[in-house]
C-alpha cells in the first residue's frame, strides 16, 4: 500500500493538469473552503488499525504513507478534528461504523478515513461507511480526491475556491471559531 515516488527532477511525481502535489512530513493540512474542511496528515509509521462494525471487526494495515483524514462538513473547531487525526495517528485508537439507519449518524460533526487514497463525497452518511477510501464531506468538497505519496500527498480534482494550507499548531488552541 505505500506509494513509491514516480519521478520527477525534484524527487517528486510528476503532476497531471487536475493534480496539485504538495511536500507532506509530520505536519498537518487543512484543506478548506468557505462553509467546511477537511484535515489531512501522513499516518507517518506502520500499525494495524481496527474497524469496528455494527456486525463484525476488522483489521488494516496501514502503511506510513497512507492518510489520516478528518472531514468536518459544517465546520467547527480545528482543534477537535486536530485531536481526532493525532488519536487515530499516534494512538491507533479503533474506527467505529455505525448501521445506515443508525440515529446518531446525523449528529456526527466529523468523521475520519485511513486509507493510501481518499475520495471525498457528499452523497454518503456519516459514519456509516466501512470502506475507508472513502469519507463523507460537504458539497463545496465533494469530489476531491487525494493519494498519499512518498514525500507528500497528491490532491486531484481540487475544486475552485478551495485553500490548502499546513495547519499552525500554534494558534489551533485559540481557533475555537473556525
Amino acid at each position: 500500500m505505500s506509494k513509491k515516488p514516480e519521478g520527477g527532477a525534484s524527487g517528486s511525481p510528476p503532476a497531471a493538469p487536475d493534480e496539485t502535489f504538495v511536500p507532506l512530513g509530520e505536519e498537518i493540512l487543512i484543506v478548506r473552503k468557505e462553509h467546511s474542511f477537511l484535515l489531512v496528515g501522513k499516518a507517518g509509521s506502520r500499525f494495524t488499525l481496527c474497524i469496528e462494525t455494527p456486525d463484525d471487526e476488522y483489521c488494516q494495515a496501514v502503511d506510513p504513507d497512507d492518510l489520516v483524514t478528518v472531514s468536518m462538513p459544517e465546520g467547527g473547531p480545528i482543534e477537535q478534528a486536530r485531536m481526532m487525526l493525532e488519536l487515530v495517528r499516534q494512538y491507533h485508537i479503533p474506527l467505529v461504523v455505525l448501521k445506515k439507519d443508525h440515529p446518531g449518524s446525523r449528529r456526527l460533526s466529523m468523521v475520519v478515513s485511513v486509507a493510501p487514497e481518499i475520495l471525498l463525497a457528499c452523497d454518503i452518511r456519516r459514519g456509516t461507511h466501512p470502506e475507508q477510501h472513502l469519507i463523507c464531506s460537504s458539497a463545496e468538497l465533494s469530489g476531491l480526491s487525494l493519494t498519499g505519496v512518498s514525500g507528500g500527498v497528491t490532491l486531484k480534482h481540487l475544486p475552485s475556491g478551495v485553500t490548502v494550507e499546513r495547519l499552525n499548531p500554534e494558534k489551533t488552541s485559540a481557533d475555537k471559531q473556525q
